[in-house]
């Protein structure tokens, strides 16, 4: 039995004694792609195809001016933190309110459904939910959090939300070129005080909910519709320097020099080691950004800058991984003649979901009759946070090729649409459930 409507439909598969027929709704995917397309226009670059849209950045700042627009043309109260998360709340005003969120923000040369559709597909559930003047317990909030990528060495629109910034990690972050957050807070009219105040109460909030694409490979690989996430990998990064002695590339005997990149180059070939021989089948190294000084062909190297991100569903395997990374370095820069520095930027425990909102996100996965596994995310993820102050849930979907922070991100639309499904059945059942 169907009903079918211009911008839903309403599938009644499911009798049981306890509660009759269990009414699954379903999205309208067609809205959802406008609204990511719209916002993709925000930082699209036309050269290369990809979206730069990074933390504060004046197409980041565009992006959650519009995002504020739709939550308002939807009736929605609206509003933006001291953090920069933009806010759209639905629902009983005298109740706590489950959130659903995710991040706006994007890597450079990013792809068009990291983050965004998240905040998209939250927007699309409170639309049904009018359309269809289904009754709520509870408030809706759709949060677009800031600066999830981690351009200043963290997730700064979770971390205020959850009570997890410090005012001295606000005043020292910066971005690997230098700049501070609190600047780059302040030329877009924020004081990063204000940061601070934008702390929810758990009191506050009944569960947080996060659709993501995976950015991997394994549920297409495994033919699955749906991830339900178990957990969330913690991370560390790392600001490194080797600094040594710039010469003439033809004049200095290869014996003397004190070549930085070379450093680099070693530290880079022990990752496979350290992983080996500290690390698990989880356990991910990535040296992802490096700049030469002074950079010129016919120069040696004198100072190589590099970031190194790790991962691992273990705390401890993460110290242990650290530590071997530490006497690497210093090994190396002995080795080199180098002074080796580094900086953390950042060192975020790995966490897990809440057992009540998967088994919610489960059955009504089941119930959808869409395939499904249980599954770890590799990926740090704004809901990471949120473990710590409520019960929280995520829903991945497949990812092409597994890409993802590239141009060529693409999550087909049919999966898309049964995320959204998962997302809006969840938030329904949970309205009952908590």
């Amino acid at each position: 039995m169907s009903f079918t409507g211009p911008s839903y439909k309403v599938d009644l598969l499911h009798r049981t004694q306890q509660e009759g027929f269990v009414i699954n709704y379903s999205i309208d995917v067609g809205r959802v792609e406008r609204d990511l397309y719209e916002l993709a226009k925000f930082g699209y670059n036309q050269q290369d195809k990809g979206v730069y849209r990074q933390g504060f950045s004046a197409a980041d700042w565009a992006a959650r001016q519009w995002m504020l627009q739709q939550f308002e043309q939807h009736g929605l109260e609206a509003r933006m933190d001291g953090a920069g998360n933009v806010c759209g709340r639905f629902g009983p005003k005298d109740r706590p309110a489950i959130l659903i969120g995710s991040h706006l923000d994007s890597v450079p040369a990013g792809g068009i459904f990291d983050g965004t559709l998240g905040v998209i597909a939250g927007l699309e559930c409170l639309r049904v939910i009018q359309e269809q003047d289904l009754p709520l317990n509870y408030g809706v909030e759709i949060i677009g959090t800031s600066e999830e990528e981690g351009r200043f060495g963290g997730m700064l629109g979770a971390q205020s939300l959850t009570g997890s910034l410090t005012l001295e990690w606000l005043e020292k972050a910066k971005d690997p070129s230098g700049e501070m957050l609190k600047d780059a807070m302040a030329a877009r009219g924020l004081d990063y005080h204000d940061a601070l105040h934008a702390k929810r109460k758990p009191e506050q909030i009944k569960a947080f909910l996060e659709l993501h694409i995976e950015q991997g490979p394994v549920l297409e690989a495994n033919q699955k519709t749906i991830g339900v996430v178990e957990g969330i990998s913690g991370v560390f990064k790392w600001l490194i320097k080797f600094i040594g002695k710039a010469d003439h590339a033809g004049t200095a005997p290869m014996d003397l020099r004190s070549d930085a990149f070379m450093g680099l180059a070693d530290f880079a070939h022990e990752i496979s080691r350290i992983i080996d021989e500290n690390g698990t089948d989880k356990t991910r190294l990535t040296i992802g950004r490096v700049d030469l000084r002074p950079g010129y062909a016919h120069t040696v190297p004198g100072e190589a800058d590099f970031t190194l991100v790790g991962r691992d569903m273990s705390e401890e395997v993460m110290r242990e991984v650290a530590n071997s990374c530490r006497k690497a370095l210093s090994a190396i820069a002995r080795r080199h003649r180098l002074m080796f520095e580094y900086e953390q930027m950042s060192w975020l425990p790995p966490k897990n979901c809440a057992q009540p909102v998967m088994d919610v996100i489960e059955q009504c996965t089941r119930d959808l009759e869409y395939s499904y596994q249980l599954m770890p995310s590799g990926a740090g993820h704004d809901a990471q946070f949120f473990t710590d102050i409520t019960p929280t849930g995520m829903i991945f979907i497949p990812s092409v090729g597994g890409v993802s922070h590239a141009p060529d991100e693409w999550s087909h639309w049919e999966d898309v649409e049964r995320g959204c499904n998962v997302l809006l059945n969840s938030l329904l059942r949970l309205q009952e459930a908590l």
